[in-house]
């Protein structure tokens, strides 16, 4: 990003910071400094999901995804201990190649899908197709409704503001792409999710717009019961375990939010520091040429302030394009896993009302009706699909924000350093002049 300062992302508005823990506290029992401190909702929240002994149904056993590589010092000598990929990978897709589309009525942007899979259900072994973002938006929502008792990756948001962000420069395109990239990859890696219909004629069909003619004819069994069911039925409580994933993930996009706000304050202000010293370095290159003696190491110090120059710019790039949108990504999950919470307390709605119905009526009933036996397992389904995607997004929770602060630390070091080693190239300069006098 060399031409204009980076654009912020939209924040998510001030927040209060008083009385609100770390957001990485206490991510499990070992962590947790002080015996008398009281647990975080994170910390409840991996008690209450860290059961192994749990059975999951619909293939909800969680497992371990790995790391990408990076060529960051620091993130080469940490050894991620939930870096465990215990499972064989036969299906990989990438977002790249974007494209810029100019016709009559509209100009967007296409992405190359590219899949490389053995399983029986392609054809093919590879696919090659483009996507535009409203085609990735039609695969979420067709995933909310076939799958609704998972919890669904969420995609970039879409809205722009005009005149601040220009959705069609390198940049943004360059962002959106990596995010659509994580939307897929956040898919494929899923057991349940990667093999849904609806994604596979996402990434095999050439023409996707006779999927999308189907409209809503597709609703699930639980999907369709979802909209109809509690009529103004109040749910009695929601149980303990999903109450704390509830008030967790409050507080949780609280603190992102705060956090990307400041962030985004503070790169505004490196932009404008690097705004100065891109005008203070030549004002010494200007003054060496009136200088006899001191020419050369007022040079130095010119080309003292451009390299520390250059090396501010690399780590506002770094924070825009790999700190902003990781938090962004967290926060609009927290929103996807409250959606499906509340489509969990529906369908718990749903089964507590057909109880209540029961329990009114007055012939003597031995065995408890099938319609009523079908809501509780659908209930049951969605408690077990639940707990399984919430214990995945915590595991891929603390990955992602240990590689983020980890490679955020290193570029901070490597900043540090090339300013250090910037100044320290001009002082033998200095040392020469007082030594020939």
């Amino acid at each position: 990003m060399s031409g204009g300062p980076p654009k912020g992302l939209p924040s998510t508005g001030p927040h209060s910071l008083l009385d609100m823990p770390h957001p990485l506290a206490g991510s499990s029992s070992e962590e947790a400094v002080g015996g008398d401190s009281t647990p975080s909702p994170d910390l409840l929240m991996a008690r209450s999901f860290g059961d192994k002994d749990l059975i999951l149904p619909n293939g909800g056993t969680p497992a371990g995804t790995s790391s990408p590589a990076s060529s960051s010092s620091l993130l080469n000598r940490l050894q991620l201990d939930d870096d465990i990929d215990g499972e064989t990978r036969d299906l990989f897709v990438t977002v790249d190649d974007p494209k810029k589309h100019v016709c009559t009525m509209e100009t967007y942007i296409t992405y190359r899908i590219t899949t490389k899979s053995t399983r029986v259900e392609f054809d093919l072994p590879e696919y090659s197709v483009r996507r535009r973002y409203q085609d990735f938006d039609w695969l979420r929502n067709k995933l909310e409704e076939s799958q609704p008792t998972h919890l669904i990756p969420p995609l970039p948001e879409k809205f722009v503001v005009k005149g601040v962000v220009d959705r069609f420069s390198e940049e943004f395109v360059e962002t959106r792409r990596k995010a659509l990239d994580k939307f897929l990859k956040r898919i494929t890696d899923h057991p349940v999710l990667s093999f849904n219909e609806h994604f596979n004629v996402f990434l095999t069909a050439k023409d996707l717009n006779a999927y999308k003619k189907q409209g809503m004819a597709l609703l699930t069994r639980v999907g369709e019961s979802v909209k109809h069911v509690t009529g103004g039925y109040k749910l009695r409580s929601r149980p303990l375990e999903f109450a704390a994933v509830g008030d967790y993930l409050d507080t949780f996009a609280l603190k992102l939010g705060t956090i990307d706000r400041i962030a985004q304050r503070i790169i505004k202000e490196e932009i404008e520091y690097l705004v100065e010293l891109r005008e203070y370095g030549p004002v010494y290159s200007t003054w060496s040429a009136l200088e006899g003696e001191l020419t050369e190491p007022l040079e130095g110090v010119s080309a003292c302030i451009g390299n520390c120059s250059t090396a501010l710019e690399e780590l506002t790039d770094d924070m825009t394009e790999d700190f902003l949108p990781v938090l962004r990504e967290y926060i609009l999950y927290s929103d996807s896993m409250k959606s499906v919470l509340k489509k969990r307390d529906q369908v718990q709605a749903e089964y507590e009302a057909k109880l209540e119905a029961v329990a009114l009526r007055k012939e003597d009933r031995p065995k408890v009706p099938a319609d009523v036996e079908r809501c509780q397992d659908r209930m049951e389904c969605f408690n077990a699909d639940l707990k399984a995607d919430m214990e995945r997004w915590q595991n891929n929770k603390r990955q992602d924000f240990r590689q983020l602060l980890m490679g955020m630390a290193d570029k901070n070091i490597q900043y540090y350093e090339k300013c250090l080693m910037a100044w320290e190239s001009i002082i033998p300069l200095l040392q020469e002049k007082q030594e020939a006098k």
